[in-house]
């Protein structure tokens, strides 16, 4: 007897597509959530980068609500490279609220919180 295969409607698949998007934003802010809770914050805290670790992907500035990030050029160390642009970001102390969603954000995790 032959097994008949029922093929997935375009309709089931994006039900499906749906589903599994909603379960991968939920398990990413939960991780973000953990990941938040272990970093110290607040008015006390100030964000401070690791100039060696930033790779100036401008994602720190998009993020700021407090305008409290430049991106400024920096010549390389070893001069036998030639790059276009090497861009590193500033945390501006002042206008630093330190709600730490730049330490989130950053993908080389150049970024922590300290004392002020």
């Amino acid at each position: 007897m032959l097994k008949v295969i029922k093929m997935t409607t375009s309709e089931e698949l994006k039900t499906r597509l749906k589903l599994e998007q909603i379960r991968i934003e939920r398990v990413m802010n939960q991780a973000k959530d953990e990941k938040l809770g272990k970093i110290k914050g607040g008015e006390e805290m100030v964000a401070f980068v690791n100039e060696d670790a930033c790779i100036g992907c401008d994602q720190c500035p998009t993020v700021c609500d407090d305008d409290a990030i430049d991106m400024y050029s920096k010549p390389l160390k070893n001069p036998l490279i030639e790059v276009s642009s090497n861009r590193k970001a500033k945390i501006i102390r002042e206008d630093c609220t330190g709600c730490r969603l730049c330490v989130l954000i950053c993908p080389t995790d150049a970024i922590t919180m300290i004392e002020r």
